[in-house]
């Protein structure tokens, strides 16, 4: 679903809430004979409060995400903030459904609150484990070293942020596989943002088994002629193809080269004209 659409779903269902917030407030002045009955009365208060409430949070939601957007217009702006934003709306709305369940059975909040004071407590030793990592998840969403869509590495895994949740990230790896990260993992442990590297330099690594027998003049005459076209390519500047690791049965190499612009989509595409014409090349040598 694109912005729009969701902008206007989302209009919508505000618009929904502002007519039912207006009809109960209308009941509680116009229709106050069907609130005789207790059960009737504690129910409407209690929609009530999860309408106010809603209201008030994707109010404020709403203003917080415009002034965001106004104030980075000129610049690129990464989306956790406002991720971030939209999940504590979803947890405030969730203690406020809460509240007004409380309501509802007649229960009073406060009192609730002080007699369940050590029973919460035992809850979160219990689920202290979930507990830090929605904190986690809140501290990601606002921070802005790295975001959806972008390629990272932690730990054994790596592959494409498609989202971060109060529990983890979900990565998608080159399996196309998601990969679920617990967020505390990102503060105890190394993790590298790939996407982060704004440079107009790539580096590709590749390795070839030492049965190819393909001299690196060979394999540089292949990259370059894949590359001789690509208007990306600024051929001024270095252009380098390095042995980087030699194994009992492979060689390892990098090439680098420098571009134009510094996008990922670009890199990605240049990356795999490089593997394409060395496995071109390849192809054409016999394997001893």
């Amino acid at each position: 679903m694109n912005n729009t659409a969701q902008d206007r779903k989302l209009s919508f269902s505000f618009i929904l809430k502002i007519v039912a917030w207006l009809a109960i407030n209308y009941s509680f002045i116009g229709l106050q004979a069907i609130y005789k009955q207790p059960y009737i009365s504690q129910i409407a208060v209690a929609l009530n409060t999860i309408l106010t409430a809603s209201i008030l949070i994707s109010i404020g939601q709403y203003i917080l995400v415009m002034l965001y957007r106004r104030k980075h217009a000129y610049e690129k702006v990464r989306g956790n903030f406002i991720l971030g934003i939209g999940r504590m709306a979803t947890v405030l709305n969730a203690v406020f459904i809460i509240i007004a369940l409380m309501v509802a059975l007649g229960i009073d909040p406060k009192e609730f609150i002080t007699s369940m004071t050590i029973v919460a407590m035992a809850i979160a030793v219990t689920f202290r484990e979930y507990i830090t990592n929605m904190i986690s998840g809140l501290i990601i969403m606002f921070s802005d070293q790295f975001s959806i869509g972008d390629h990272i590495k932690i730990g054994d895994n790596h592959g494409k942020i498609v989202d971060i949740t109060l529990a983890n990230l979900v990565v998608r790896n080159e399996d196309d596989d998601a990969v679920l990260v617990p967020n505390n993992l990102v503060f105890t442990t190394t993790l590298v943002n790939k996407s982060s590297q704004k440079t107009n330099r790539l580096l590709v690594p590749f390795e070839l088994p030492l049965t190819a027998n393909l001299p690196m003049g060979e394999i540089e005459n292949a990259i370059r002629g894949q590359l001789k076209h690509n208007p990306s390519v600024v051929w001024d500047e270095s252009f380098e193809l390095k042995v980087h690791a030699i194994g009992k049965d492979y060689i390892k190499y990098k090439v680098f080269i420098t571009t134009n612009a510094a996008t990922n989509k670009l890199h990605r595409n240049l990356e795999g004209e490089v593997l394409h014409a060395v496995l071109q090349r390849m192809q054409g040598v016999r394997i001893d």
